[in-house]
């Protein structure tokens, strides 16, 4: 009885790790480019929490969750900035675990972060100027 339910439970686990959309299958960015393994690195670490469409990922599916992180499409961030908050979990340091990659892993997530965060930000308001659409 317990073997059957040992491999019930990895079958369940491995379902769920599939439904969270970790993987390469939604990356955006081609395999020939340099930022690829970037891509690849945040769609199978910052995914379940994150959105960022070069990379396929949707963040968290309950927006209602406080492990939502910042839309990246919406969101430009510098590579500092980028490289800052994985090696220390985010600004805050509340909710995003810390080094969640290391090393030149990171470097190379913070470049790829830095090159296609904010796609889909606006111009920000200037004074006296009119509103980004």
């Amino acid at each position: 009885m317990r073997p059957l339910l040992a491999i019930a439970a990895a079958v369940a686990a491995a379902l769920a790790l599939a439904a969270c959309g970790f993987g390469e299958e939604g990356i955006a960015v081609s395999e020939d480019d340099l930022d690829y393994n970037g891509a690849v690195l945040f769609a199978t670490n910052c995914s379940g929490c994150h959105t960022l469409s070069a990379a396929g990922t949707q963040g968290s599916g309950n927006r209602s969750e406080r492990t939502q992180g910042p839309n990246l499409d919406q969101r430009t961030e510098t590579y500092d900035d980028a490289l800052f908050a994985i090696q220390n979990g985010g600004f805050s340091g509340a909710i995003m675990p810390q080094n969640i990659v290391v090393g030149a892993d990171a470097e190379e997530l913070a470049r790829f972060v830095a090159k296609y965060a904010g796609d889909e930000a606006g111009e920000p308001p200037r004074p006296g100027g009119e509103p980004s659409p």
